[in-house]
This record gives structure tokens, C-alpha cells and sequence, in this order.
């Protein structure tokens, strides 16, 4: 594992150099965009395969169609937009004409989270993994850097069946080494401990690590799970590490509602009842701020991270 905030690239940047390099190795792979090509970063893809790619204009609900008609003659559309546009515009389209007839489009949502910063609350989606996990069929991934990133894009080119592939605006850190391997049945235990279990993803897992280590120099055992995969999420590792600690917080860039927290919850609630604390934002819409702050606001910072963590380990001591 490799963590080391002050460094950080382009997930975005990762995600279009990958569908580049996919783009020479399937013919099958069409890439389509909503007008943002430049801030999405499929821009490369439409470089280097200008016949390949398709912008929709500011018509996300036709780009969904047209990505399913194309599916339905055996193309692998790769579609993106941000993560409000793509999920919320799109739902109809996505569930009667991707997910009912279990087409082969892949969705790529971009600024994802309260991380969007500056655009503010329209543009901030919080509640888009819990309309893609609801869907039938489809699955979300939520990767936590760029290696896995590629990895997750290599996979969802591979693989047959709807999927919701979802990144941040911010840069992120590297976590994963050369030999990680991204595992679509396996989440990732990061640490071993027995105090807590903290189960996350995306760019909060950084958050995490950080604050795990602030926690540990205070005398506090910490089990980190990685669950890239929201749907279908790893029941196995999850369940194992609650029977363990008997205390789970989740931690999620997006609404506690329907998405991580509720998922986790969930599983729970059947398998292995214990204490689960939800962190992320509470019910409430997203605002207009510098991402660093707004991620300190809703409680994601490591800084905040160690105070909420701690807390629940002293009450349930």
C-alpha cells in the first residue's frame, strides 16, 4: 500500500487514458460524452479514434438510447457525463433501455460527491449510487485511485452487463502498488484490527487510512475494508470483520441514504447484527465550496474522521 497525499493525478485523466488504450484492442468500444468531453476526459479516447466517438450534445437522456441501440448490435458503449447528469437525467432510459433488456453499457460518472467543489449543489450527486444499486442487473464500482481506476476499466470492457462506474473531480493519491489486483467478487482488506471495522471507498479511502494512523498512535486496533464493488458487495469479508470488532462505521462521499452505509447495513442487519455508524452527508443537499472544505463540512476529513471514530470506540468500550 502507498499513501502519500501530498502527490496526486487525475483520476479522470487515468479513466480516459484507459479507454484509449482499450480502444486499440476491442473495435467494439465506442465512447460517447454529454458535452463534457474536455472535464470528463474522453476527449482522449475522441483523439485517437475520432469515428469511435460520439458527442450527444446536451442531451444525456439520447445518448443513453442511442448507447443501448448501439449495445443491441454487439458495440460496447462507454458513456459519460457527470455523475448528476449521468444517473439523475438518465434513470428512465437506464432502467427500461440498459438494465430491462440487459444491454452492454458501461456508465461513467464524473464528479461524484461533495468534492465537485464550486458548482455547488446541482452538480454535487449524492444520491447516485443508490439509484444505479437499486437497478436490477446493474453494478457499481467505485474505484479509490488511478491504477485501480485502469484496472476497474479493463474489467467493465471485459465483462458482460451493465455497470456504473463512478470518479471524483479531485485529484487523488496513490494507494495501490504495481501488485494490486482489482478483485470484482473481493473487497480489500487494507488493515487488520479489533476495535472497528471502517469500510469505505473511492477518494474517502485516503481520508481513512489517515485518520487510521492518527488513531493507532492513540492505542486504537483499526480494521480498514476497501469495497470497491457496492453491488454486488463482498458479504464474506464484510460479515467476518463485524463478527470480529462488533463495530462497523461506513464511510461514503455520497448520501448515507441508499448507497455504502445503507448497502452495509443491510447485510448486517441478516447475517451479523452489530452497531453500524453511517458518515457521510446526512439528508441534505451539497453546496457551493473549495472541495478540502466541503469535505471537512459533511465530517470526511481525516481530522473529522478521528473525532467520530473515536468517539463510537470509547462508547462501545
Amino acid at each position: 500500500m502507498i499513501l502519500n497525499k501530498k502527490e496526486t493525478k487525475s483520476i479522470r485523466s487515468a479513466f480516459g487514458k484507459a479507454l484509449e488504450q482499450l480502444g486499440h484492442i476491442n473495435k467494439n468500444i465506442v465512447v460517447m460524452d454529454a458535452d463534457l468531453a474536455c472535464s470528463t476526459q474522453t476527449q482522449i479516447f475522441a483523439k485517437g479514434f475520432p469515428d469511435r466517438f460520439f458527442d450527444s450534445g446536451i442531451a444525456e437522456q439520447d445518448m443513453v438510447a442511442t448507447a443501448a441501440g448501439l449495445a443491441s448490435q454487439g458495440k460496447i458503449p462507454f458513456i459519460s457525463s457527470f455523475a448528476m447528469f449521468a444517473t439523475g437525467r438518465t434513470y428512465d432510459q437506464i432502467r427500461n433501455s440498459v438494465c430491462y433488456p440487459e444491454f452492454n453499457v458501461k456508465i461513467i460518472g464524473t464528479h461524484g460527491g461533495v468534492t465537485v467543489g464550486e458548482d455547488g449543489a446541482s452538480h454535487q450527486a449524492l444520491e447516485d449510487i443508490s439509484l444505479m444499486r437499486g437497478l436490477p442487473g446493474m453494478s457499481v464500482i467505485v474505484p479509490a485511485d488511478c491504477r485501480e481506476c485502469e484496472q476497474v476499466i479493463k474489467y467493465a470492457a471485459e465483462h458482460y452487463g451493465p455497470m456504473y462506474i463512478r470518479i471524483p473531480r479531485t485529484n487523488v493519491c496513490d494507494i495501490f502498488d504495481e501488485n494490486y489486483k482489482f478483485n470484482y467478487k473481493k473487497a480489500v482488506v487494507i488493515e487488520k484490527g479489533n476495535d472497528v471495522t471502517l469500510v469505505t471507498n473511492g477518494e474517502t479511502l485516503a481520508e481513512v487510512i489517515e485518520a487510521s494512523e492518527s488513531l493507532k498512535k492513540l492505542g486504537y486496533s483499526i480494521e480498514i475494508i476497501h469495497v470497491p464493488v457496492v453491488k454486488p458487495i463482498d458479504e464474506v469479508s464484510i460479515v467476518e470483520s463485524a463478527r470480529k470488532t462488533r463495530l462497523v462505521i461506513t464511510v461514503e462521499n455520497h448520501s448515507i441514504i441508499g448507497g455504502l452505509g445503507s448497502a452495509v447495513c443491510e447485510l448486517l442487519s441478516e447475517n451479523a447484527p452489530v452497531k453500524v455508524k453511517r458518515i457521510g452527508v446526512n439528508d441534505v443537499f451539497g453546496q457551493s465550496g473549495k472541495w478540502n472544505f466541503l469535505l471537512d463540512y459533511y465530517g470526511l476529513s481525516s481530522e473529522k474522521l478521528v473525532e467520530s471514530i473515536k468517539k463510537e470506540i470509547d462508547n462501545k468500550k
